[in-house]
């Protein structure tokens, strides 16, 4: 009788041994769960609310949309490039529009001039004096319609702008307020009447986006809401959300986000591939490493995460690199294309566990 309780007491002891050490390794597990150092929430629901009111009228383009806000939140300017209709400029304007910042649109024309971009000083009868009267550049969000429309001269009054966020007039300096995003269309199709943009201009651009055609599913749902729409206007359907304020935070985090020393030498591997690649007669510059760094961060921070992981570098490599890199003209007439050669060059770089 003894020996059973002693073989009872034994048993309960090691049950409640089992369930402090259960409890012991919840509770640890609880300690050791991930909590990101960064507090990305506010960022994670401003993003969800400009998909939100940018997918009230665009159908599809989610990789787009995605590539814009990620350079929005990289701080850097974007190339878009589709044949015609395929909502390239009503992207770019309905973004505009779900943020509460200041927008300007420049349609470019042969006939477009550097001063009606930048400004240009004016005489005042007044006081007998020249006075700076500002261009549309002069604004938070910058949307270039058909960029490759306008003359070299023209296009070169970009660089200083796009690059330094200031222009100099008459040997003074303006500077932008930020946030100052750039983001262009140009039509990759149609020829006539178009300046092809110079490689300095070209690396000026955080992305180049590529868009295409929507699927089938698509095309009756984009016909749907057109019936639909019986003649109203479609950016009256997007509500402003996020501040310059909030985006200049949103920026800040962004910069703030992790990256291991492997990872940075991932990056640079990619990019000194593209310079030893034999298709490629220009291979990138260490602008294009920064802006993979830069992109690479705004993914991680889009899928709230505060640290950037090989997957980030992988899917900022191909919008960053394609518009940096030249084939050589051998492989051009062979039809092979800047894309292709860069998805080679990612598959043959080891990836660092």
């Amino acid at each position: 009788m003894e020996e059973h309780l002693n073989n009872e007491l034994n048993e309960e002891s090691g049950q409640n041994t089992s369930e402090e050490q259960t409890n012991a390794t919840e509770n640890n597990a609880e300690d050791i769960s991930f909590k990101s150092r960064i507090d990305l929430s506010e960022l994670k629901d401003g993003i969800t609310l400009i998909k939100n009111e940018v997918e009230k009228v665009i159908v599809g383009q989610k990789e787009m949309i995605d590539m814009l806000i990620a350079s929005i939140l990289a701080n850097g300017h974007s190339l878009i490039e589709g044949v015609p209709g395929v909502a390239k400029t009503i992207s770019a304007k309905l973004l505009a529009k779900s943020l509460d910042v200041g927008f300007s649109r420049i349609q470019f024309t042969p006939d477009l001039m550097p001063s009606d971009i930048l400004g240009t000083s004016v005489f005042n009868m007044k006081n007998s004096e020249f006075e700076f009267k500002e261009g549309p550049i002069f604004s938070n969000m910058i949307l270039i319609d058909e960029i490759n429309r306008a003359p070299a001269k023209t296009q070169a009054a970009l660089f200083e702008v796009m690059e330094e966020r200031q222009i100099t007039i008459d040997g003074n300096k303006f500077k932008m307020e930020l946030p100052f995003i750039v983001l262009a269309t140009q039509n990759p199709v149609e020829q006539e009447g178009t300046y092809r943009l110079p490689e300095a201009q070209l690396d000026r651009f955080l992305f180049k986006i590529d868009v295409d055609y929507p699927n089938l599913d698509e095309e009756i749902e984009i016909l749907n809401r057109e019936q639909n729409l019986k003649g109203g206007a479609k950016t009256e359907q997007v509500t402003s959300h996020l501040t310059k304020v909030q985006i200049n935070k949103f920026q800040g985090l962004v910069e703030q986000i992790l990256i291991e020393s492997h990872l940075l030498k991932y990056i640079a591997d990619i990019i000194v591939s593209t310079r030893n690649n034999p298709f490629l007669y220009l291979g990138a510059s260490p602008r294009a490493s920064i802006a993979i760094l830069r992109a690479s961060k705004a993914f991680a921070a889009m899928d709230a995460r505060d640290f950037v992981t090989p997957e980030d570098i992988k899917r900022a490599a191909i919008p960053v690199l394609q518009h940096r890199v030249i084939v050589t003209p051998e492989r051009e007439m062979e039809g092979i294309t800047t894309k292709q050669i860069i998805k080679q060059i990612i598959e043959a770089v080891e990836i660092p566990r």
